[in-house]
């Protein structure tokens, strides 16, 4: 249901307008004068606003330059008796979404309601849109860690540079490796991904270097690999940590050489790839149990990031809480919930072993879960672990 404010100081004004619109299935808040208009503005989230002009305390177009500046996604309707086209023009410039005068016709004005909302709903989804069509996510943090990561990749990003990225699961190695590559002279050219762990160890050589129609049982068609489809761009292999010795030998072979052999061929192929590996493993005691290669190690590992787990960095969780309410109910296409102190100090005192991952998916249920105000009593009914 989709809640409107009506600011007049006529008290059968408002009575009226709610009334009407309440009856066409509006939820409607009122304030008497703009001061109180912009206190309910700030502290809750509306569809739409109808404000009159001359109020006392706060007049309309005071009202309308601040609820903007707050606000500017929200269409403010100003309504008023005392209008002229001096009036309406200077509205409209200040941000007004449109101008009736009083006594407003109800069919204009229930018109415009409805297409101030299809307006909002536009901009909403217009917003969702280009926030998915960007290459990459922002890096959301401020924390010390964050700060080195983020100097990091400026100096290596241009780089030629072969990067291991170490962390937890769920920490954002992959937004990392995105970075690296976006602010690459590659950027222009794919990054492709590869999940090691994710690939069957005997399916992992064909998944990385293609493989001959004919070579294996399945291979009923040619078939072009990662590093192949990588050519003048970039290679993320995620948990190589995972991948078989043998394909560990291809790899380095690959990263010597600058050249790869597609299974089942004796015909090599020059390929011109910068390497970005991640893992959530420790490599060097991996090479002590004899799992991976130490020459790979000392190949891959030029540039070393690592990142750290949310715990680590909990000055960062009310920024990121922020930002994926931000994105959650855009996605959803809702008004952006707000969160109380008490229910966003719990956040950041959690232990988060799911690290950022774990952290989204906690907001997303507490969206669908809570009111417009997430609350402590929110946090301990959906989050918190039951005794």
């Amino acid at each position: 249901m989709s809640t409107l404010l009506i600011i007049d100081d006529e008290k059968a004004i408002r009575k009226t307008l709610t009334e009407i619109l309440s009856f066409e299935g509006y939820k409607v808040e009122d304030a008497a004068d703009g001061e109180e208009g912009l206190k309910k503005f700030k502290e809750k989230t509306f569809d739409a606003v109808l404000c009159d002009i001359k109020m006392p305390k706060l007049d309309g177009l005071e009202f309308l330059q601040k609820a903007t500046e707050l606000n500017p996604d929200v269409p403010i309707i100003i309504i008023s008796g005392h209008g002229n086209i001096e009036t309406a023009v200077e509205a409209v410039k200040k941000g007004a979404y449109d101008f009736i005068q009083k006594p407003p016709d109800l069919n204009r004005l229930l018109i415009t309601i409805r297409n101030a909302m299809e307006r909002n709903n536009l901009v909403s989804e217009a917003k969702t849109l280009k926030r998915r069509a960007n290459k990459v996510q922002e890096m959301i943090g401020e924390s010390v860690h964050m700060k080195q990561i983020k100097e990091t990749i400026e100096k290596v990003g241009p780089t030629e540079a072969r990067v291991l990225i170490t962390g937890d699961n769920g920490v954002g190695k992959e937004l990392v490796a995105r970075w690296l590559h976006e602010k690459s002279s590659r950027a222009e050219n794919p990054l492709v991904e590869v999940n090691c762990a994710a690939i069957p160890g005997e399916l992992i050589e064909s998944e990385l270097f293609g493989h001959e129609k004919g070579s294996f049982t399945s291979a009923i068609k040619q078939r072009i690999g990662k590093f192949e489809q990588a050519n003048g761009g970039t290679l993320f292999l995620d948990e190589i940590g995972d991948m078989s010795l043998s394909a560990q030998a291809k790899v380095l072979r690959a990263l010597q050489e600058g050249k790869i052999t597609r299974v089942g061929a004796d015909k090599d192929i020059n390929v011109d790839v910068r390497v970005i590996a991640a893992t959530n493993k420790d490599l060097m005691k991996e090479v002590e149990e004899k799992t991976f290669r130490l020459d790979l190690y000392h190949r891959l590992s030029v540039i070393l990031i690592h990142v750290p787990s949310l715990n680590e960095r909990r000055s960062d969780i009310a920024l990121l809480v922020n930002t994926f309410l931000t994105e959650i109910c855009e996605d959803y296409g809702m008004a952006k919930k707000k969160i109380d102190d008490d229910a966003m100090q719990a956040l950041q005192q959690y232990n988060w072993t799911g690290n950022i991952r774990e952290l989204r998916n906690v907001v997303e249920r507490l969206i669908i879960l809570s009111g417009k105000m997430i609350t402590m009593a929110d946090v301990t009914a959906y989050v918190l672990p039951k005794p």
